[in-house]
């Protein structure tokens, strides 16, 4: 595939990031290497599906914009931002009806039109900040 194909392929499993664009451009043993994340739910698309599960249930809201994409060979970096609003559970923490936005990259290796390994990296600690669970520099704790 070209890297423009192969970027198309990262620009809509990043923008529409729902179970079924997840099942169509994922293989199945897929690798998800991200280091927030214990090392179970880094293996395999149904482990990447409970991911994408979690976040759609806190943040039913979200929406991801793709700022940047480069492409060589069959490896398609990306430069992200999400938006949502905190409306269910995370990990533990409950709702608490504020706005999200956290910024992000991530390099995807394609292989035969799907998405076979990914490394993501993205700012949860502004995200626990922004949610208020962890305080800013200079706040109170």
């Amino acid at each position: 595939m070209s890297t423009e194909q192969n970027k198309a392929i990262v620009r809509r499993f990043l923008e529409d990031y729902t179970p079924a664009v997840v099942d169509e451009l994922l293989v199945p043993n897929y690798m998800h290497h991200d280091p927030s994340l214990p090392p179970e739910m880094q293996r395999g698309r149904d482990a990447y599906k409970q991911i994408n599960n979690m976040f759609r249930a806190a943040f039913p809201d979200l929406s991801v914009t793709v700022e940047d994409l480069i492409a060589e060979g069959n490896k398609v970096a990306s430069r992200w931002i999400w938006n949502g609003t905190h409306r269910g559970e995370l990990m533990g923490i409950p709702a608490t009806g504020k706005q999200v936005a956290a910024t992000g990259t991530s390099i995807h290796r394609v292989a035969e039109g799907k998405i076979v390994e990914s490394w993501f990296n993205f700012d949860a600690l502004g995200m626990m900040q922004q949610l208020g669970v962890v305080p800013t520099p200079g706040q109170p704790a």
